[in-house]
């Protein structure tokens, strides 16, 4: 009875007048992400080796902290609520396979020299640490439709896209021996190509079914394009900034004045 329930919930149905001018009022800047420079050249194979691993670099802590973000979500949830069983099911079912994609990433990562140590150690400059900042913040401040609205529509929605570029530029690296290409290394982009392309469609029936009034959906609004507002700061500051970052360590608080 619980999967038919379930199955139910993500019907993708026709969106009424507010949702379908929610969803377009969003893909401007959805394309702007997908269409940044930097995927761009990844795509086409012309990203130097230095900022595409920059960008798995920074990027992973967004990767790693993604079903955390899903998981500040789930504690919102409600019985009774309009669209929270529905939400919570939807969460459930899903937090695992993100968990499951950091591993992946990593196996992406390795492939362009980047070990799991570097990974797990670095710090996100502030411009690209920002994206974090926000999903946190609205985990822990906001409402499930703004949370849902933030992490699985906006994110989800613009990486699925472009990882579908990405996915078929990536051989350019291994013909030119700069990178280990291989199913392994290749599983994040693939699954994102693919399985991510229905997320965002999944995502915004749940905001129909969350924001049951004017107010809510300006809430759900307002963090989806906030959130791929961030995403760009992230790229632009990737993009621009790559191999300029301070090399600073922290002095020994044992060294002698």
């Amino acid at each position: 009875m619980a999967v038919a329930r379930y199955k139910e919930a993500l019907t993708l149905t026709e969106h009424p007048g507010w949702a379908q001018r929610f969803w377009d009022a969003l893909v401007p800047l959805k394309d702007r992400v997908v269409d940044h420079p930097l995927f761009i050249e990844m795509g086409e194979g012309t990203l130097s080796l230095e900022r595409f691993r920059d960008a798995l670099l920074h990027f992973y802590p967004l990767v790693e902290n993604f079903p955390k973000y899903m998981g500040l979500a789930l504690a919102k949830t409600r019985a009774g609520q309009p669209g929270h069983e529905e939400t919570r099911n939807w969460l459930i079912g899903n937090i695992k396979i993100e968990q499951r994609h950091a591993y992946w990433y990593q196996d992406w990562a390795a492939g362009f020299g980047l070990s799991l140590e570097r990974l797990e150690s670095t710090t996100p400059p502030p411009a690209m640490d920002a994206v974090n900042q926000f999903l946190w913040a609205t985990g822990h401040q906001g409402t499930l439709e703004e949370s849902i609205a933030a992490t699985n529509l906006a994110i989800e929605w613009a990486t699925g896209e472009w990882s579908q570029r990405v996915v078929a530029g990536v051989k350019h690296y291994k013909e030119q021996g700069r990178a280990e290409i291989n199913r392994h290394t290749m599983a994040w982009l693939r699954a994102h190509a693919s399985y991510d392309d229905a997320h965002p469609h999944e995502a915004m029936e749940l905001i129909k079914l969350l924001a049951v009034d004017e107010p809510s959906r300006r809430r759900a609004f307002t963090a989806a394009r906030r959130g791929l507002e961030y995403y760009l700061i992230a790229l632009d500051d990737c993009y621009q900034h790559s191999g300029e970052r301070s090399t600073a360590v922290f002095p020994s608080l044992l060294d002698p004045v």
